[in-house]
């Protein structure tokens, strides 16, 4: 087991780089192909589109093939993917690479997520909150390299080393063992008239089969489950649009050079590492409920201070703040809701993973026509609104969360 979370955990730093490349490179590399900043949202947009194919076709591929098969073929596709973007080619080839390099690394997040909540038994936020450092730690180091690439005019290095680190992690799945045990809950299950969720397991007792839901879930877990995925939809949508434009923002408001904007990003992911080195434990301390609402209601304030706040060590105090607040929100709300739809891990892991790439995939678009059309003030108060929106969702959350437990017990 320590095996595999440790593999898991590699393959997070991978597609943590993977999500945080675009926005550390994206303004040299609009500069080469002399493009604007919606052009570079389209790209990002494009990859999350991809991301998204690949989370919601995870389940179903795993059952043809394995998760170990699965994570295989996510890690090929992606190295290949990075291989492509490091030809430089033209911006229509590089628009056409994007969705299957988020295939790669959406269809990596959601079946190794999906894997350690399934597979630990105790400690899951712990477990989870692990490989969300190690998702953090890849989003740290891509941009303290491309700062240092950027000054030395070779950012586009950023691509092959990613795609080296991802040919690694593949060989890795390929030949590691993990136990007799483990190796066989990774190859293909063949589970067919299984009921594998609670609550259609009560309604199969009671001679209900038929009316156990929708895609395996008791009709009353929807309203939960949707809620669930809208949060998940803004809160990625969010993180991305600010990670990925946060060099820009910081070149807009305070006139930075390249180099020290795309740091200034390792400055937030640094801090979201730090953040998730304590998210787990202190979430199995505190419980699940208490850590949300306080990192949503630190998060909305932060980032409405940063609408306002101009200075360069104000914005700096605030970015690292964010981090902090943002650092356990994904991971520790992908816990809570699979606590809450038990016996669904896999299939909940993917439709809110998805729901994701969905808000990562339409938001930064949006932001990226907000960076063009106004200016980076009115940007961080559409983000600032994003937030706002996510903490009234949790708040609903909460509220069904708590009648949906007392339906379980």
């Amino acid at each position: 087991m320590k095996r595999l979370i440790w593999i898991g955990c590699l393959s997070y730093l991978v597609i943590g780089i993977a999500h945080v490349v675009g926005g550390a490179v994206l303004e040299p590399m609009m500069a080469h192909y002399g493009l604007a900043y919606k052009d570079g949202g389209q790209w990002i947009m494009n990859q999350f589109l991809g991301f998204l194919a690949g989370v919601l076709s995870a389940p179903f591929l795993s059952g043809k093939m394995g998760k170990r098969g699965v994570v295989l073929l996510a890690m090929g596709v992606l190295t290949v993917s990075e291989a492509a973007y490091s030809l430089l080619l033209p911006w229509g080839w590089m628009l056409a690479v994007a969705p299957f390099a988020g295939f790669g690394f959406g269809m990596t997040e959601a079946i190794v997520g999906a894997m350690v909540i399934d597979l630990v038994k105790n400690g899951k936020a712990s477990a989870v909150s692990r490989l969300e450092t190690f998702f953090g730690l890849g989003a740290l180091l891509i941009p303290i390299t491309a700062a240092f690439l950027i000054q030395h005019h070779i950012w586009q290095l950023s691509f092959p080393i990613l795609a080296a680190l991802s040919g690694i992690t593949f060989v890795l799945w390929l030949s590691m063992s993990f136990g007799n045990e483990t190796d066989d809950s990774l190859a293909v299950q063949h589970s067919a008239g299984k009921v594998n969720s609670p609550d259609a397991a009560v309604s199969v007792k009671h001679g209900k089969r038929g009316q156990a839901g929708v895609y395996g879930y008791a009709y009353s877990a929807l309203p939960f489950l949707a809620l669930s995925a809208l949060f998940f939809m803004i809160y990625v949508g969010m993180e991305m649009s600010f990670s990925n434009y946060l060099p820009s923002i910081m070149i807009a408001r305070s006139g930075m050079e390249e180099a020290g904007a795309a740091a200034v990003l390792g400055l937030f992911w640094g801090m979201v590492v730090v953040g998730r080195l304590f998210a787990g434990v202190l979430a199995d301390r505190i419980g699940y409920v208490r850590y949300l609402v306080y990192a949503t209601i630190g998060a909305t304030v932060v980032i409405s201070l940063m609408s306002i706040v101009e200075g360069l060590t104000g914005m700096l105090i605030l970015t690292a703040l964010c981090g902090l607040f943002f650092s356990g929100m994904f991971g520790i709300a992908l816990v809570y809701a699979n606590e809450l739809l038990p016996g669904m891990t896999e299939r909940t892991t993917s439709i809110l993973v998805a729901f994701g790439g969905l808000g990562g995939a339409i938001f930064p678009r949006m932001t990226g026509w907000m960076m063009d059309a106004f200016h980076a003030g009115a940007t961080l108060w559409y983000i600032a609104v994003l937030v706002s929106a996510l903490l009234v969702l949790l708040i609903v959350m909460l509220v069904l969360g708590r009648k949906r437990k007392l339906t379980l017990t």
